[in-house]
């Protein structure tokens, strides 16, 4: 069966958290809406917008997918060339291989250049390992709030972006959608990466050269 665009108002939304819910124009029951199948939006939601989207059912339960709202979309005519979604509803966005690599390079010489001067690789294994910690709880957290469960804190996430996690949270970001559209989080996160950015290249202009005896 082809799924119907459905059209419904959003009577609850919790902006911090990143969902709500929304009341379809039939009574039916209530739909569960996340800000990551809101598409080609120039806006986040705010209550009694009017939304439109497709119904989709998990463990018992109905969800938005596909949503956009009425008289807050962009000019874009196509929303899976905008927002990388497949017709089958995968992400697709697109890999920031620019982003990284601007956002990596001061980390990455501080990093090699601490590792030669203490002769040991040891440096080098933070920022992969808590990368790749990062990026799996942050889609962790993405799944834990599509299926409505507890969800993983700010705080953690942030602590392990400050322990040398934070490029794999920017690649979250990026890849997943998630997390990108609010502000303080956003905020709090820019901050650890400048730190990082700071802390290593103070490093690399005020170390005292390694003179072997």
């Amino acid at each position: 069966m082809k799924p119907v665009l459905r059209k419904g108002q959003l009577t609850t939304w919790k902006d911090d958290k990143g969902f709500g819910f929304i009341k379809p124009d039939d009574a039916s029951k209530e739909v569960f809406l996340h800000i990551s199948e809101l598409k080609d939006s120039i806006r986040r939601p705010k209550l009694g917008d009017t939304i439109y989207y497709y119904a989709v059912a998990e463990n018992g339960k109905n969800r938005a997918c596909n949503a956009f709202i009425l008289g807050a979309r962009s000019n874009s005519n196509s929303i899976s060339s905008s927002y990388g979604v497949k017709s089958n509803g995968i992400s697709t966005f697109p890999f920031p291989v620019l982003e990284i690599l601007l956002l990596s390079i001061v980390p990455l010489l501080g990093s090699l250049h601490f590792a030669w001067k203490i002769a040991h690789p040891l440096p080098l294994i933070p920022y992969p390992v808590m990368s790749l910690l990062t990026f799996a709880l942050y889609k962790n957290d993405k799944f834990r709030a599509k299926q409505g469960k507890w969800r993983i804190s700010e705080n953690t996430l942030h602590l392990c972006e400050l322990a040398g996690g934070w490029l794999g949270g920017f690649i979250a970001q990026r890849r997943l959608h998630h997390k990108s559209s609010k502000k303080s989080y956003q905020s709090e996160f820019w901050v650890i990466v400048i730190l990082h950015q700071i802390i290593w290249l103070g490093w690399l202009f005020f170390s005292k050269p390694y003179i072997r005896l």
